[in-house]
């Protein structure tokens, strides 16, 4: 975890693939702890410190998450994602080409909770909801395409299950249908982008998450 913005309000940090945001019955560490750690030493607090989970982000998902540091900040960004007002940008690596550069992708997706598996279809069917998001290819080298993405809805994996039912599974993700995994167990999709307006100030933030380190990443020829 790196911090990327801090104010009296709100905390964003880029995670990496590894962590958990919030707690879940692995038992390990999750995030939310980590940042509270972080802010205990820093401003050597003596009692608790309160930090609100206003969204998550997949375990094997790398990049920019946001919590509030107060009460006031954390009910409205909770109210902003329901809304669709925080506009998120994610970069995603996968093998085959899309068939177009550019496109909007629109599915109905069925939530397995056994399985914690998404299943898209064309139409709407029992208990499904809709799915919206953006994609453009801007990046390829040897072996792979950088795809990047503008979310317009937030559902259960949706980028995983849409790109994967668009045939074009995300690089290490087996859950969706690419042959191999990573070996650190990561998926190659990442919280690049993060615009809102700020819950308290009303000021515009904009922040950005560098890319994980190592050749894959860095090894893209802008289209």
């Amino acid at each position: 975890m790196t911090v990327v913005y801090e104010d009296n309000h709100i905390i964003i940090v880029n995670k990496t693939a590894s962590e958990i945001v919030q707690g879940d019955k692995t038992g390990d560490t999750p995030l939310s702890e980590t940042v509270k750690q972080y802010l205990k030493e820093k401003y050597q607090k003596p009692g608790n410190v309160f930090i609100g989970v206003t969204h998550r982000l997949d375990r094997p998902v790398s990049g920019l998450v946001v919590f509030a540091k107060t009460s006031k900040a954390l009910s409205r960004l909770n109210e902003m994602f329901k809304n669709s007002e925080v506009r998120k940008t994610y970069w995603a690596v996968v093998k085959n080409p899309p068939r177009q550069q550019e496109g909007e992708l629109l599915n109905y997706l069925v939530r397995n909770e056994k399985q914690n598996k998404s299943y898209a279809y064309d139409k709407e069917v029992a208990g499904s909801k809709k799915a919206i998001l953006h994609y453009r290819l801007i990046g390829k080298s040897q072996n792979y395409y950088l795809l990047e993405i503008d979310l317009k809805t937030g559902r259960h994996h949706q980028i995983r299950c849409q790109l994967a039912k668009m045939g074009c599974p995300i690089k290490g993700d087996l859950k969706y249908g690419f042959p191999r995994s990573n070996p650190d167990g990561s998926i190659c999709l990442h919280a690049r982008f993060i615009r809102f307006v700020h819950p308290v100030s009303r000021e515009m933030i904009e922040a950005e998450a560098p890319v994980p380190s190592g050749n894959l990443w860095n090894g893209f020829e802008t289209i």
